[in-house]
């Protein structure tokens, strides 16, 4: 094979810069440091449907260097929210959920590692059948020193590579240097990954789900139709969930069915945020006399929360202790900012009864009109 059509990219002696500054922006899980990978291996995994292969390597990976395995660790984990907990779960009984047992067996057998890594990926082969699923790597990865509550313990990961991109590569050529065109993987985060820890084994484990790509409902195979998991009932979960139901009830819902302005929906959303930031327990009676207010817009809110637990699969619940971690990831999301044509946008924190909306008679043109104080 030519260097002009190689298809694989070999890593070695990277510089200890690359490591620090390739993950800048999204690394989640902390102390990932001490993560050591024990064995690794990768199988090709393609959609049967278009007739693509299935591909299975028959040696794990070779990971003699430490900075490749440090690499590969960052890879791997740097997207994983070790707070948005999973479990393992099955419509009649646990144990008839495949990745459950394979994963199983991985832990307990690791002479069979090889073996078990061949039916991870003869089941994922099998489920991968949706027009939209796309053929990619499949990494299975035996790790131990993971972080996991208040210690470290072993875990399996699961993970899929399935975005390609194009890069240059530079060889020597005789006395020359010469340019190449190459596809690779992505070293910022893999499509699709599953972090296993060895804990709560009983009850399904505890898992992280990763799922960049795909994320239409009838493309969901790789949670729904592969791992077949449910979210742990926490409190993380049930206020990362509250706050995404309400964010999409003010932006969807309620200018649906009622008429409001975009300054009311950006104060509804103010006041939902500022609840659960100065709030240790939420409490839905309490939340809909203090931030919905209007019985009418509590009847609509309640009935969208049926509806949005129902198209989810899940329930959350109406009395559980607010976790700050999962207010903070939801924060970034709830901008309040108002965008007028391409010209302004307008920071709208409180106080809506400091703020007119009117319509110029001579122009036509709508405008607004800020009280305030002093000018900082």
């Amino acid at each position: 094979m030519s260097k002009a059509t190689q298809k694989h990219v070999k890593i070695e002696h990277l510089p200890e810069t690359f490591l620090l500054y390739s993950f800048p922006y999204f690394c989640r899980m902390t102390g990932i440091e001490s993560v050591r990978i024990k064995q690794a291996i990768v199988h090709k995994v393609g959609n049967p449907t278009r007739g693509e292969e299935l591909r299975l390597s028959e040696n794990p990976l070779t990971l003699n260097d430490d900075v490749v395995q440090q690499l590969l660790i960052k890879y791997l984990l740097g997207a994983v929210n070790e707070h948005d907990l999973h479990q393992f779960t099955h419509l009649h009984d646990l144990q008839q959920n495949e990745v459950y047992g394979y994963v199983t067996d991985l832990f307990s057998d690791v002479d069979e590692f090889v073996a078990n890594s061949y039916k991870l990926a003869q089941f994922l082969y099998s489920k991968s059948t949706h027009v939209k699923v796309k053929e990619g790597e499949l990494y299975v990865v035996r790790l131990d020193h993971v972080p996991f509550e208040d210690g470290v313990v072993q875990a399996i990961g699961i993970f899929k590579s399935e975005q390609k991109e194009t890069f240059l590569k530079v060889f020597e050529h005789g006395k020359s240097l010469e340019l190449i065109q190459e596809d690779g993987i992505s070293i910022h985060k893999p499509d699709k990954g599953c972090l296993v820890f060895k804990s709560h084994a009983k009850e399904g484990y505890r898992l992280c789900v990763v799922d960049h790509t795909n994320k239409q409902q009838d493309a969901q195979y790789w949670v729904n139709n592969f791992l077949q998991v449910e979210p742990v009932a926490d409190s993380y979960h049930h206020t990362d969930k509250y706050l995404a139901l309400c964010k999409q009830f003010v932006t969807n819902e309620y200018p649906d069915q009622f008429v409001v302005s975009k300054s009311d929906q950006l104060e509804l959303l103010n006041r939902s945020m500022d609840y659960f930031k100065t709030r240790d327990h939420f409490s839905m009676e309490e939340f809909a006399g203090e931030v919905i207010i209007q019985p009418d817009v509590v009847d609509s809110f309640k009935e969208y929360k049926k509806n949005f637990e129902t198209a989810r699969n899940y329930e959350i619940e109406d009395e559980f202790d607010i976790n700050l971690t999962a207010v903070k990831k939801q924060q970034k999301s709830f901008k309040s900012v108002l965008k007028l044509d391409k010209n302004f946008h307008i920071y709208i924190h409180g106080r809506r009864d400091l703020i007119e909306k009117g319509v110029d008679e001579r122009t036509g043109k709508k405008f607004y009109k800020i009280y305030f104080e002093e000018e900082h």
